[in-house]
């Protein structure tokens, strides 16, 4: 039977990652999150070990070098990163998994696990992603500069990915990100067979 599988959902800071893969995440009681460890400090509304697992760069370094991470990368100052222990359970129990992480860990990802199925979420438009970035309302303005010279850069990688979704309404990214599951799901080369099927193909 085939395993679970790993959903990579990227691409620029402000675009609404996060967002639509909470409002994924309430369509499906199959598909699961991978919590990031970050060293940088929790936002007002986000929780330990549900948004992230924080922790401090002392001990995020030590990790990188017990190599507890699948991919970890700096981005904005501060360390991200995605325990490989988990991911390797997950998909082992059959389980559905969406890593929520930045172009430079998305690529990670992608070189060491190729079987890993990736998409890159875009803003409608440039304009769209500057009023999303300002409008947090919670970071200085260099912060916010710095952050809008990073997303351009890494709206060019879009072509790095398998897919490309639009965030131009919350649900209807969320669902073209849904079909993208099922599709893969219905791969032959994931070992899918007919109901019943039970020999080999000749």
């Amino acid at each position: 039977m085939a395993g679970g599988i790993l959903l990579i959902v990227s691409g620029p800071s402000g675009v609404g990652k996060g967002t639509v893969c909470r409002y994924l995440l309430s369509m499906s009681d199959t598909v699961k999150l991978s919590v990031s460890t970050t060293t940088r400090s929790p936002r007002p509304t986000e929780r330990e070990g549900i948004d992230y697992h924080f922790t401090s760069p002392s001990r995020f370094k030590e990790m990188i070098e017990e190599g507890a991470f699948l991919e970890w990368a700096i981005v904005h100052g501060h360390y991200y990163g995605t325990g490989l222990e988990a991911v390797q359970n997950s998909l082992f129990y059959g389980e559905d998994l969406i890593l929520e992480i930045d172009v430079q860990g998305a690529v990670q990802v992608m070189q060491k696990l190729p079987e890993a199925i990736s998409v890159f979420l875009a803003p409608p438009s440039l304009e769209a992603l500057e009023e999303r970035i300002i409008g947090r309302g919670t970071e200085s303005t260099e912060k916010i500069n710095s952050r809008l010279t990073t997303a351009r850069q890494e709206m060019e990688s879009y072509y790095l990915y398998d897919y490309l979704v639009v965030n131009d309404q919350v649900e209807n990214a969320a669902e073209l990100i849904s079909a993208i599951i099922d599709a893969e799901k219905c791969k032959v080369s994931r070992g899918v067979r007919p109901p019943g099927w039970g020999g080999e193909r000749q």
